[in-house]
């Protein structure tokens, strides 16, 4: 056999070929057992993603699982305030970091629980931001988890990108809101998923409408809703229509998300518990 011929054996094979098959998993910290992988994104800011990582987060803990949410929105990173966390992480004995538990025992790493000011913007380039992410998951000791959530940044720039090579998601819930630019936004989401061969969970629309008080009637404050027909464009389920919730509200600005309870936080841990996990090639 000629020195330079393929064998189609990538695995013992030391060329640099653009044929070649070359996993850019990370590998988790050796002291932690990870379950699930969702990831909740967006095609923008602005539309509840951390809201709904948090409400996922919480019920999944409800029903008995062992859960954690890495707060990977770098530089907008609201986690620690949902569940009331402050002060900072410790190292652990082993090495690596400790993530912070909430009071119902959901295990949170944010960058905001590592700064000595919680309000020091983070002015930092993407490859920089990409790279804590990922120290999230290679240096942070989760312990024993049965599922990850993953509040991302909205976009589809170097932070998804990494997390969507470098992690082992098993499935993304998109979050959106009523706009009528809902189906561009929503567009640019799932074809990132698709090029990423990420599984869709399905969407979950935000700021749906608001309830009267008196006569119970449904108010589409930000218009009427389109998420059906994206939906169904690409055939992908709605999960969920949150409505403005002024006690939802008020728990988050309290961080006491874990109090609230609704059935359309149950119906998003529905779709997480029946993900399959998925086979990563190597």
């Amino acid at each position: 056999m000629a020195e330079n011929e393929c064998t189609h054996d990538c695995s013992t094979c030391s060329a640099n070929c653009s044929s070649k098959k070359q996993s850019l998993q990370e590998k988790l910290n050796e002291y932690s057992r990870v379950g699930k992988v969702i990831a909740v994104v967006s095609g923008k800011g602005g539309v509840g993603k951390s809201l709904v990582s948090s409400m996922l987060a919480t019920e999944l803990r409800r029903r008995e699982n062992k859960v954690g949410i890495m707060d990977a929105d770098i530089t907008g990173p609201s986690i620690p305030k949902s569940f009331g966390l402050t002060g900072n992480c410790e190292a652990a004995p082993l090495g690596g970091i400790m993530p912070m538990t909430t009071k119902t025992g959901i295990e949170a790493m944010s960058l905001n629980l590592l700064l000595e000011d919680a309000g020091a913007p983070v002015v930092w380039r993407g490859p920089v931001i990409a790279g804590v992410v990922k120290q999230f998951w290679t240096d942070v000791v989760w312990g024993d988890l049965d599922y990850m959530v993953i509040d991302c940044p909205p976009g589809t720039g170097d932070v998804p990108l990494t997390l969507f090579q470098s992690l082992p998601v098993d499935g993304i819930v998109i979050v959106t809101s009523p706009q009528e630019l809902v189906s561009m936004i929503v567009g640019k989401a799932v074809k990132m998923a698709q090029m990423m061969n990420i599984p869709i969970l399905g969407i979950v629309e935000n700021m749906s409408y608001i309830e009267c008080p008196d006569c119970q009637k449904k108010i589409s404050v930000f218009g009427e809703s389109h998420v059906d027909e994206v939906a169904k464009e690409y055939g992908v389920p709605v999960l969920a229509k949150l409505p403005i919730d002024p006690a939802l509200a008020n728990l988050v600005d309290k961080g006491a998300i874990e109090l609230f309870e609704c059935d359309e936080a149950g119906a998003i841990a529905d779709a997480a518990e029946a993900c399959p996990k998925r086979v990563i090639e190597e």
